[in-house]
């Protein structure tokens, strides 16, 4: 999956060795409120969201439609579930005539998240405090210290966890290929393989880093949150717990924006030079989500970078891959080097040049 400014991309591989093109048009710059400091984060973390999911969505049918087409597609039903739930299509209105948008799959991440990142690491705290007898406010700095230890300690066990699964372990692959085609383009260099290749797996813009931002920032805004509200003494520390988190959430916007915000300085000043430690706790953590792709891996990345790179202002006409007959249709190529050796994924478009950046 890549966003460019005025495109959005998805590419998979097919079971035939195809890579199967999903792309359309994306507004250049952020409107309205959007445009402005803090709120924009938070309007680039719904949208990244969205688009995550209809990239999901969109892999996962490509995945059911080869396995059906291979006749395993009984086994698919269950391990789709989830994907379908999170990531609600949209659905026609018949009373508007356009397409509408669900919801549910945004509320089933967030709700997931706010569980994930917020309820678990306090109550984990809660129950470390009561264990150990500190008699810790749940308000205190050093409460608020030990949470986000718990909810780094949590995200990272989880992330070891899971890459130890052969199919998170590829799709850990497929995010070090992006990064590798991101810094390929990033340099000014052909988008081929062999130069992506020797890229590195990390990068400071990665949500890996801006998770772990979070983690970090947290335990300064709670902190701050706690101090700044009047002393929450219910004679409970359940009740105590359950109203310092209600409390919290609220302010999780904040801690988005305000996330978002330093991460953007971060990666434009501290990318080089001694500044640079700054980002390697999130460095750590990437070398946990991302993993030495193959080169068929790294093809299908780079596929999808250049294809955001062939819309330009304009909008498309025909279609020049295989298949597709609308203006966003989907396009299926034989293999990257039919897709790297087109002028145009659509025959009005010109790509941008790979040195713009």
């Amino acid at each position: 999956m890549m966003r460019a400014p005025n495109s959005f991309a998805v590419v998979v591989r097919r079971r035939d060795g195809t890579l199967h093109v999903r792309e359309r048009a994306m507004v250049d710059k952020p409107r309205g409120l959007a445009r402005l400091p803090f709120v924009r984060g938070v309007a680039s973390l719904v949208e990244s969201l969205r688009m995550g999911g209809e990239a999901l969505r969109f892999s996962a049918e490509q995945f059911e439609t080869d396995l059906v087409d291979a006749g395993a597609g009984i086994g698919s039903a269950f391990a789709l579930t989830l994907v379908a739930l999170v990531t609600q299509p949209d659905v026609a209105d018949p009373t508007a005539g356009k397409l509408k948008r669900s919801g549910k799959g945004g509320l089933v991440l967030m709700a997931v998240m706010v569980a994930f990142l917020v309820a678990l690491p306090q109550g984990a705290a809660a129950g470390l405090n009561r264990l150990l007898g500190l008699g810790l406010p749940v308000q205190c700095p050093a409460f608020q210290a030990i949470t986000g230890g718990l909810k780094l300690a949590i995200v990272v066990g989880y992330l070891l966890a899971i890459r130890r699964v052969p199919d998170i372990r590829r799709v850990f692959q497929y995010h070090g290929a992006e990064h590798k085609t991101i810094s390929t383009y990033e340099a000014g260099e052909p988008l081929t393989v062999a130069n992506a290749r020797a890229k590195t797996t990390l990068h400071p813009r990665c949500g890996t880093t801006f998770l772990v931002m979070v983690v970090l920032v947290s335990i300064v805004i709670f902190s701050g949150l706690g101090a700044a509200l009047p002393r929450i003494q219910t004679g409970s520390a359940l009740l105590d717990n359950l109203l310092f988190f209600a409390l919290k959430l609220p302010f999780l916007p904040v801690l988005v924006a305000v996330t978002f915000e330093l991460q953007r300085l971060f990666a434009r000043y501290c990318a080089v030079g001694p500044l640079r430690l700054l980002l390697w706790p999130g460095f750590l953590v990437q070398k946990i989500t991302t993993a030495e792709p193959d080169d068929r891996e790294l093809e299908v990345a780079l596929a999808s970078l250049r294809v955001t790179l062939f819309r330009g202002t304009k909008a498309p006409a025909s279609v020049g891959g295989v298949g597709g007959d609308s203006n966003e249709g989907d396009v299926r190529f034989p293999d990257y080097a039919a897709l790297l050796a087109a002028s145009a994924l659509r025959s009005e478009v010109s790509p941008r040049p790979l040195t713009a950046i």
